[in-house]
């Protein structure tokens, strides 16, 4: 069920200290999520979590999960420039290659990162881009749905990621005559399954194939990335995924396809990693009474995308009243022109009165970081709720100069407040 493992008084501290809305994450909640997915696969002499920074890149929590253990898997230029300025080097990165720039192979490979290619033809950008290392990844789609027993866990045959397996021997064999000695394979081919079956189902589908390519090849089968795709509970009724479990059944997997060992275990979980550590706070500051009741926030789908981009829940608290009952309905709403600009929809909810402080559960993952400016609204900060009981402002919130800046070019950019 969603996050309550900090009292209201935490948020009702920091609203005190810093303007609502924005992003509050638990630092003691991320290092424990850390290592409880350590320990899950602590029987894999060669495991590592890379956290997904498109789901949270503050530099102050990559910085926390460096110290536990955790590389980064990027996807990008800016992605790679803030791996390094954390700090992370060498096999403590992964790129993911995604349609992407080929000079940002050549970013990657000065870091010394690993090399997951997502398509036969990036060989030929990465040979030309940075050059081809000993030890590449494929990322692998094998189309149609992916099913355990009969529950349908995703659909990779409507993805844009991946080879089909037709390519990845010759793309293999490519590689091969580059210079490769050693392959890993990755894939990514369910989103938020809470389904502890998941994860080992596609450790077998990997380790096998992974095993009858190098037989085929010759070529040394390094690691299998599981990627990400483990869920969170975002409503009430829904039970905590059980990462313990999860672990275990994939070491089940794994020492009865790949006994001798040998094959490193990689994650990139980045929504089950952050996703419940994080809340957006907001303050009621309208209410409006037509054909439904709704409550305006100070906030918007600039702070948080997901329910307008996707329709997505996330479970609503109201300070001070978590006891009280939930006797009205409202539409909970932010102050963008689109009427998809709603964090919740005929909800229950108790009485909500205007100051009263909203907490939106479950922001830790792809909240801050899909936010954009639409209507001119800027982005809000991110506070961390450090282990010691204190608050850190981690990442300020945007001002009109910030959405003006790139303006500088422009004639009006001194009315503006802009530097020429």
């Amino acid at each position: 069920m969603p996050n309550f493992s900090l009292r209201d008084d935490v948020f009702e501290r920091a609203a005190e200290l810093f303007p609502t809305p924005f992003h509050l994450y638990d630092e003691q909640g991320i290092r424990q999520r850390a290592r409880n997915l350590n320990k899950a696969f602590a029987w894999c002499p060669d495991f590592r979590e890379y956290f997904a920074v498109k789901a949270l890149p503050n530099p102050a929590v990559l910085r926390i999960l460096k110290e536990e253990g955790c590389g980064l898997d990027c996807s990008s230029a800016t992605e790679l420039t803030l791996a390094k300025a954390c700090g992370f080097s060498g096999d403590e990165v992964i790129l993911s290659a995604n349609a992407m720039p080929p000079e940002e192979f050549a970013q990657a490979r000065a870091l010394g990162a690993h090399i997951n290619l997502d398509d036969i033809t990036d060989i030929e950008l990465l040979r030309t881009h940075g050059g081809i290392p000993e030890c590449v990844c494929l990322r692998y789609n094998p189309g149609g749905q992916f099913s355990i027993g009969n529950t349908i866990m995703g659909n990779p045959g409507e993805a844009k990621y991946g080879f089909m397996p037709s390519q990845l021997r010759e793309g293999l064999d490519i590689l091969k005559g580059l210079g490769v000695r050693a392959f890993g394979l990755h894939a990514f081919l369910s989103s938020n399954t809470r389904d502890e079956t998941y994860y080992p189902g596609l450790a077998r589908e990997l380790l096998s194939l992974g095993k009858r390519l190098a037989a085929e090849t010759g070529l040394r089968f390094a690691y299998v990335d599981l990627s990400g795709g483990i869920g969170i509970p975002y409503r009430p009724e829904e039970p905590e995924t059980d990462v313990q479990a999860i672990g275990e059944g994939v070491r089940k997997v794994y020492e009865e396809i790949v006994p001798e060992g040998g094959v490193a275990v990689k994650t990139e979980l980045g929504r089950w990693m952050t996703g419940p550590v994080g809340w957006l706070v907001t303050r009621a500051v309208h209410e409006k009474k037509i054909y439904r009741d709704y409550i305006g926030t100070d906030a918007s789908a600039v702070n948080l995308m997901r329910p307008a981009m996707y329709g997505a829940y996330h479970h609503i608290t109201v300070c001070g009243k978590r006891d009280w009952p939930a006797d009205h309905v409202y539409d909970v709403t932010g102050s963008l022109c689109e009427n998809n600009d709603k964090f919740a929809i005929e909800r229950n909810l108790p009485e909500i009165r205007i100051g009263d402080l909203l907490v939106i559960h479950d922001t830790g993952a792809h909240g801050w970081s899909m936010g954009y400016n639409y209507n001119g609204r800027t982005r809000s900060a991110e506070i961390l709720y450090t282990e010691d009981g204190d608050y850190r402002m981690i990442r300020r919130a945007e001002t009109a100069a910030d959405y003006f800046a790139t303006l500088d070019i422009d004639p009006a950019a001194e009315a503006l407040g802009v530097r020429r």
